[in-house]
């Protein structure tokens, strides 16, 4: 297919693999818009088979099709537009189809988008967020042409990926490490997640992991939610310095001395803290700032956003539905910049006081359960608090052993945790694990 198509024919071919080519459809579905088609014909039928597929996540039939063509002009305009297919050539190049595709679709996004604008200055309300948004999604239309791996006739490069050794980034937690084979992947493509009850600790192992990731000369890019970046920071300054938190205040020129030192001694070593105000930032916009590091040569090595509930998403009738697909983009983003996203959640009701809480107890959403790759759960129990114990269990993980659970000490002092000997691993997953898994929640 020749790079240079005419519009009204290109049009055409959108729309005939859209009804023969099940991947392709998929790929475009959440970009397509009918107002994009010139011919009127094409426009009523792409919204009748965009919105089956956003229901169902399959392919409309012929025969199902008709059945939505409720109105004469829609039945007579879906003939019309079949019988121009005869004029298409079948021997497409997919990587060409894919290119032209999404060159199509990101220039009619921009277009329309600039009517917006202009219809919205002629009202005289201009709402910029909104706008910018727009402008945003339309650039960042990514069609992926890769086709996939054809398993029997490439099973050289799978046996050579095989022979590969992974590439992880300790936590410097013995136990966690042995538990994801290793640490975090270092090339990314996982989202790692700590379940707890509310003011259990979870920041504080964010907190903790950000600096253990950090002291080994990687770059870090920790974003809160929730807590400012000057409140974040004196978290990071007791625990490098090891100076109380209370004390900080007191001890601000032996702090400084001693971060000087440890930031002298590790010299690689980057933490970035950017705070965005909960429930205000999109993963688009997330991504947008990621971008903006890298363009200055701020390339991150782990992502730890503090927390995922708290990202912004605008897709979703409740919030069930928001926190899922906010993990999904999330997800999306460790393969966009290469390196693990870790993040928080709550638990729910039913979790609290739980024993070793699991997937069944994450709040708002079990699609966050299933979307994540690893989830380790926070508790503590009776008296736990005094002794400075915070446990630590593996509720689900893709990609080593789901079981077991670890003692952590906790100095509140300095808000450092550290490993302490009592390790129990049992064989046996609860009931809802392995029900979850037989579902498909691997």
């Amino acid at each position: 297919m020749d790079k240079k198509l005419d519009s009204n024919y290109f049009e055409i071919v959108i729309i005939y693999n859209m009804l023969t080519e099940p991947m392709y459809l998929g790929s475009i579905v959440d970009d397509i818009d009918p107002r994009y088609f010139k011919d009127k014909n094409i426009s009523g039928i792409v919204e009748v088979i965009r919105d089956f597929f956003i229901e169902r996540g399959e392919k409309p039939t012929i025969t199902e099709i008709k059945s939505r063509l409720t109105t004469d002009e829609l039945r007579t305009a879906f003939k019309t537009v079949v019988n121009k297919f005869t004029d298409i050539d079948n021997k497409f190049n997919k990587e060409e189809l894919y290119d032209n595709t999404e060159r199509f679709l990101k220039e009619k996004a921009v277009y329309n988008t600039m009517l917006d604008v202009v219809e919205e200055c002629n009202s005289g309300d201009i709402d910029t967020s909104s706008i910018l948004n727009q402008f945003e999604k339309a650039c960042n239309i990514n069609l992926s042409s890769d086709m996939g791996i054809e398993f029997f006739s490439e099973i050289d490069v799978c046996i050579a990926d095989l022979k590969k050794e992974e590439h992880y980034i300790p936590s410097n937690w013995e136990w966690m490490d042995r538990k994801l084979g290793g640490g975090f992947l270092e090339t990314g493509r996982a989202l790692y997640l700590f379940a707890g009850e509310t003011n259990i600790g979870k920041s504080i192992f964010l907190g903790n992991i950000a600096c253990n990731i950090a002291a080994q000369g990687k770059t870090v890019v920790l974003i809160s939610l929730e807590m400012s970046e000057l409140m974040y920071a004196k978290r990071i300054s007791t625990n490098v310095s090891k100076v109380p938190i209370n004390d900080l205040n007191l001890n601000a020129d032996t702090v400084k001395r001693k971060v000087v030192d440890y930031s002298l001694s590790h010299p690689d070593s980057k933490l970035i803290i950017k705070e965005f105000p909960p429930n205000a930032i999109t993963a688009s916009q997330l991504s947008a700032y990621l971008q903006k590091l890298i363009h200055k040569g701020i390339k991150p090595d782990a992502v730890i956003l503090d927390y995922i509930n708290l990202l912004h998403c605008p897709i979703g009738n409740n919030s069930y539905e928001r926190v899922k697909h906010a993990a999904e983009q999330v997800r999306a983003l460790s393969y966009t910049y290469n390196c693990p996203f870790i993040t928080a959640t709550q638990i729910n009701r039913s979790g609290m006081n739980e024993h070793n809480p699991g997937v069944q107890h994450i709040s708002e959403s079990i699609g966050l359960a299933a979307t994540a790759d690893c989830i380790m759960s926070i508790w503590q129990e009776e008296g736990d608090n005094e002794l400075g114990i915070i446990r630590l269990g593996m509720a689900k993980n893709r990609y080593g052993q789901n079981f077991g659970t670890c003692n952590m000490s906790i100095d509140y002092t300095t808000l450092t945790l550290s490993q302490s000997e009592q390790i129990i691993d049992t064989a046996e997953a609860n009931e809802f694990d392995q029900a979850f898994q037989m579902l498909g929640g691997d």
